[in-house]
């Protein structure tokens, strides 16, 4: 159904980088979503009045809030999509982000209520009403659900879209929820023992375990999460397909919502470089990576000096002293400034977050090291973590 909709609503379905499709996409699953949960909620709730059931109209009204969930990301992809001004000079990609949390939110909220409700059955057993309209009123619920997940799941990969993913998550937990509400009913039905109650608990547990997992899918990228590893890849093979560039680092990743990616690294290149020429490639970098992985990117140049034997020397030595120190520890930027009494050696080190040492003390101990081999050698060093 999804993929006929899309046929007729959505213009140039395949291009899902461009913020119209991502933004027509949204909208037309956050409304079939609002249809289905409130057919599903209209047919559960008459179930369990019928039937007596806490776990069915808890269920019910679980479908409800999933309904009020796609408005928020029919909402969210809205507003989303609209385009930068000067107040967002970055759009407004990040609120698809805030919609998913709050699909979360909601999704937290009706697991803590389904918990209460359930324990109170516990507490107050009752008989069950089970008809075989209930029974094919829940069958129906499991197959929609799967279908949502499916189609939510399917689209959240292909526009990778937090929201999406997060509404997959919950039609997930939604089909096995009810899933346990049809087991409990049909035990019920056969064996005469009061699980509803019991069963009401489990699904509220798997519920509020999927809230979270959503919630944490969604909050990561607002907080600035790291960015994949296998764009850090295609940002690297990009740049260094240019044999002008010697080797980059310092990669940085700003993450303003799908489709709106800024990234800045520094580019090695030659020292004995033509400037102009050197600065012509960097504009070129820019251009392809901007059409390659629709990201703005900012360049800057390192220069590096190349063949001069007391400068790679010193460097094997300051690899050595890292090595001994932590396999992990990695250099770059490296260069000289010869003094009149001593010798500078400038670098950048990269090291784990997790490392062992604080930035201080790694510095002291590389300085430390660095004197042993001879006393006229100094350092200054900068500790980074970055990506690459």
């Amino acid at each position: 159904m999804i993929t006929l909709l899309s046929k007729l609503f959505v213009k140039d379905r395949e291009n899902t980088r461009d913020q119209a499709v991502r933004q027509a996409y949204g909208m037309l699953c956050g409304g079939v979503g609002i249809v289905l949960n409130l057919l599903l909620f209209g047919g559960k709730l008459a179930a369990g009045f019928i039937s007596g059931s806490i776990a069915i109209m808890a269920d019910a009204f679980n479908n409800l809030s999933d309904a009020g969930s796609s408005v928020i990301t029919l909402v969210g992809f809205r507003v989303a999509g609209q385009k930068p001004d000067q107040d967002h000079p970055f759009g407004h990609g990040r609120f698809e982000y805030i919609s998913g949390f709050l699909v979360s939110v909601i999704i937290l909220l009706m697991g803590v209520e389904l918990l209460k409700s359930s324990v109170d059955k516990i507490l107050h057993p009752g008989d069950l009403v089970l008809t075989p309209v209930i029974l094919g009123i829940l069958v129906a619920s499991v197959l929609v659900k799967g279908y949502m997940f499916f189609y939510n799941g399917r689209l959240g990969k292909k526009l990778d879209s937090a929201a999406m993913k997060a509404a997959a998550t919950d039609s997930l937990s939604d089909m096995a929820a009810t899933t346990v509400v049809l087991a409990s009913a049909l035990l019920s039905r056969l064996t005469g023992l009061h699980t509803d109650g019991w069963c009401g608990v489990l699904v509220g547990l798997f519920i509020c375990y999927a809230g979270f997992c959503a919630a944490r899918d969604t909050v990561n990228p607002l907080l600035g999460q790291a960015p994949d590893q296998a764009f850090v890849q295609q940002v690297h093979d990009i740049v260094t397909s240019h044999r002008e560039i010697l080797g980059i680092h310092d990669l940085i990743v700003h993450n303003y919502g799908p489709g709106r990616i800024l990234l800045s690294l520094h580019a090695e290149v030659s020292a004995d470089g033509e400037l102009v020429t050197l600065h012509e490639v960097i504009d070129t970098i820019e251009h392809e990576l901007r059409d390659t992985l629709g990201c703005q990117a900012v360049i800057h140049m390192d220069p590096v000096r190349q063949g001069d034997e007391e400068t790679e020397r010193l460097k094997e030595l300051v690899q050595k002293i890292l090595a001994g120190i932590d396999p992990a520890l990695t250099m770059h930027d490296f260069h000289i400034a010869v003094r009149a009494d001593h010798t500078n050696l400038i670098f950048d080190v990269a090291a784990p977050y997790d490392f062992r040492l604080p930035d201080r003390e790694l510095t002291e101990l590389i300085a430390q090291k660095v004197q042993t081999e001879n006393p006229g050698y100094f350092t200054i060093v900068d500790v980074d973590k970055h990506v690459c």
